[in-house]
């Protein structure tokens, strides 16, 4: 049984093996050959038939032939005549194989051929024929039948022996069948059953051809196209096949090998160009990710990894609702759904987050594919405007101050001015001169705040400055001129600690007389009577130490060390707390909005910062409340390199 199963198995296996094409092929010949060996078997076995027939035919013309010419020998009791005559017959025809008389009961009374040499004995047999009671009924169709004897088919045809109606009994003949059709009926089934058997092995060998030369390397070259298909241009077919399936197969390969270099080249493409986009993403100043359609991180860039502190996480494959803030998920979470679930294309945010307070601009861009438009991903966009949003406030600031400052002086101008155009002849000279002595202050003042906001924006205009020697202290110098007198009122004194001998600077006179000024002013402003400024310059440092050449060295090692004149305003006054130091050199910012009710546009130090950084340097102070301030600044030599100091000058620019 499990043979069977086994070759049953293996016959299935073998039958899937062929195409379509091959099956239909198989099994319209096996309906061919059947059809063709059932018409061969049917035309043959006709002729057998039909010979069958004749032979019968004959069986019964014999067999009435006999009686009629023994039947008046039986009515005489002629034993012997009889006996002659049937062996006359006997002996006349070949094909008889025995005669057999009975009488009406039955009884056989002569047999030829005879058995035995005693005729008597031969000619009273004891032997019986069972005869059917309807033999006598229809004289004229004997009874025929055959069957199947050890020495092969016999036909038996019973004829009655009647006289006047009376039955005498009957004549029996056996006859032989006819070898001409016993042959001619062997032959058919023999040439029926060869053909039948040509029919299926020509089947079979065309089966085996067609699947050793169309079919195995049609199906082989199916299972390269689907693997062509899947990627894998690595296919190759290998088959020793000549003409039109050989080029075919060439062709494939020949197809397959241009595929291959074709992906090859184009993965090296994808990778320069991923390698460029990343190095872009990379590079970009706002913050970018990209999500995947689930809401997933798949990629951020270090701008948005620093904008969130997610330096040390890991970002890839987590959702982006487990990464945000919780003063973000709800107005960012709600637009991320939106876009994840279709609803809108692009979402655009402005929220604020962490301490200190941070303004954000989250933009969200749902990426579809061109084809079915099915999302892909979202692409996130981060702007920090935390500086817009401060610039904007100190613009106000300054809008709202600057506005201040100048209706006050106008309207002060306009009212002594009115005043003295309406009672010039009623008030004294006196007061005249007060008058005008305080529209012509309220004047310089309007100057002054003109000329900062002038100032600043002259030096944030890109315009170039040339820095050549000098001496600094004829800039100490001046600067304390213009400041004794209002010193002098206040009650502060002025100092001046410079050594004789400061060697010369390369700097811009008018530029760092304006940075003394500013700086000199304000420290004058914010120190009170009894108190001190102070003016110092020294080398700094004093020495220009050499690299240590057995560790790494960098530029900054190489540079920042040369030697550097360091000027530097103190005072006694007020100072200022952290939180002032911190912003006290940004435009528009006035620290004495918060510890005193002294004046000014808070653009001074602005002005200030821009002028040394083109210097290269950059301006710092210490300070402390109640103790005073001390800002400081550094200069270069004269004969330093200038590529040194365009350096100092762009790296001072990008750290602010």
């Amino acid at each position: 049984m499990d043979i069977l199963k086994a070759l049953l198995a293996a016959l299935r296996q073998w039958w899937s093996e062929f195409n379509l094409q091959t099956k239909l092929l198989a099994l319209s010949t096996l309906v061919v050959s059947l059809i063709m060996t059932g018409l061969t078997f049917f035309s043959f076995s006709s002729i057998q038939v039909d010979a069958r027939l004749s032979d019968t035919r004959y069986a019964r013309d014999v067999g009435l032939l006999l009686a009629a010419n023994v039947t008046p020998l039986v009515v005489k009791g002629q034993d012997r005549q009889l006996a002659t005559v049937a062996n006359s017959f006997w002996e006349q025809s070949g094909s008889i194989r025995y005669i057999l008389f009975a009488d009406p009961d039955g009884v056989i009374y002569l047999s030829l051929p005879l058995s035995g040499a005693d005729e008597d004995s031969t000619l009273l047999l004891n032997r019986r024929l069972e005869l059917p009671e309807s033999l006598y009924e229809h004289p004229e169709q004997p009874l025929v039948r055959q069957h199947l004897s050890p020495d092969g088919q016999v036909t038996d045809v019973f004829v009655p022996l009647v006289n006047q109606g009376q039955g005498l009994g009957a004549v029996a003949l056996g006859f032989n069948p006819n070898e001409v059709v016993l042959n001619t009926a062997a032959l058919a089934r023999k040439v029926t059953i060869a053909v039948f058997i040509a029919i299926w092995v020509l089947v079979i060998l065309g089966a085996v051809f067609n699947a050793l030369t169309i079919t195995h390397p049609i199906k082989e070259l199916l299972n390269g196209v689907r693997k062509i298909a899947a990627g894998q241009f690595s296919t190759r077919i290998a088959l020793p096949m000549r003409g039109e399936l050989g080029e075919l197969l060439e062709g494939f390969n020949a197809m397959a090998s241009q595929l291959e270099a074709y992906k090859a080249a184009n993965i090296e493409e994808l990778k320069v160009a991923q390698a460029q986009q990343q190095s872009l993403i990379a590079t970009m100043a706002d913050g970018a990710m990209l999500l995947d359609d689930q809401g997933c991180v798949v990629l951020a860039n270090p701008t948005s990894q620093r904008l969130f502190r997610w330096e040390a996480r890991k970002l890839v494959g987590e959702p982006l609702a487990n990464l945000l803030p919780e003063s973000l998920m709800m107005d960012v979470g709600e637009a991320l759904q939106q876009v994840l679930a279709g609803k809108q294309a692009s979402r655009d945010i402005r929220c604020s987050f962490g301490s200190p307070r941070r303004t954000l601009r989250i933009v969200l861009v749902a990426v579809t594919d061109r084809s079915s438009s099915a999302l892909k991903g979202v692409t996130v966009t981060l702007q920090d405007l935390s500086r817009e949003v401060e610039l904007n406030a100190a613009k106000s600031r300054f809008i709202s101050n600057v506005s201040h400052e100048l209706r006050t002086p106008l309207f002060n101008i306009k009212t002594y001015v009115e005043t003295l155009h309406d009672l010039w002849g009623q008030i004294s000279d006196e007061e005249r001169r007060e008058f005008l002595a305080t529209a012509n202050a309220e004047t310089d003042r309007l100057t002054r705040l003109v000329n900062d906001v002038l100032d600043l924006s002259r030096l944030e205009s890109g315009r170039e400055f040339r820095f050549e020697p000098m001496d600094l202290r004829p800039a100490l110098e001046q600067t304390l001129r213009n400041y004794r007198l209002n010193a002098s009122d206040k009650g502060v004194r002025m100092l001046c600690e410079v050594n004789p001998t400061l060697p010369r600077v390369q700097a811009n006179f008018d530029l760092l007389l304006q940075v003394l000024d500013n700086l000199v002013g304000n420290a004058l402003k914010f120190t009170p009577s009894g108190g001190v400024v102070c003016l110092r310059s020294y080398v700094w440092p004093d020495s220009c130490p050499v690299p240590d050449l057995n560790r790494a060295t960098t530029i900054t090692d190489l540079t920042s060390r040369l030697p550097r004149l360091r000027v530097e305003v103190s005072d006694t006054g007020c100072g200022m707390n952290e939180l002032d130091q911190a912003q006290i050199f940004e435009r528009f910012y006035r620290a004495e909005n918060t510890v005193h009710a002294e004046q000014g546009t808070g653009l001074g130090l602005a002005i200030v910062h821009n002028i040394i950084e083109k210097q290269g340097s950059t301006p710092k102070l210490v300070s402390e409340p109640g103790v005073g301030t001390t800002f400081w600044f550094e200069l270069p030599l004269e004969g330093s390199d200038d590529d040194e100091l365009t350096l100092l000058v762009e790296r001072a620019q990008r750290s602010a």
